[in-house]
């Protein structure tokens, strides 16, 4: 019997989107924006950098729940870097943010080993 190689190109575009100050109602818009752009252009994996935000109200949330299920249709999914503000992560926590994504450290923003 003779080998059979079935191969398949596999790349897997992620998105690293740091935000800096407030995510609110009027900053929401433009990281919906942000995010609709990439997930136009066949982005399924996001990690977003809430390191320096120093609030989010519903709007903001609403937006990451957003672009976590949109992610999800793609097969893909939605990393947080915790804020160091401690409002922020008091948001989160409270909405429970902490048991739907996932969180990771700065440091695994990028993959390592390339």
């Amino acid at each position: 019997m003779s080998l059979q190689i079935n191969a398949t190109e596999q790349i897997i575009k992620i998105a690293a989107i740091t935000l800096t100050g407030r995510l609110d109602a009027f900053e929401a818009p433009a990281l919906r924006k942000t995010c609709d752009a990439f997930i136009a252009n066949e982005f399924s994996h996001f990690v977003f950098d809430l390191t320096d935000v120093a609030m989010l109200d519903s709007a903001g949330l609403a937006v990451l729940v957003s672009v976590l299920k949109r992610a999800r249709l793609k097969n893909g999914d939605v990393r947080l870097v915790w804020p160091r503000e401690e409002a922020a992560s008091r948001i989160l926590k409270l909405t429970k943010f902490d048991q739907v994504f996932v969180s990771i450290e700065k440091s695994e923003i990028v993959p390592r080993g390339f």
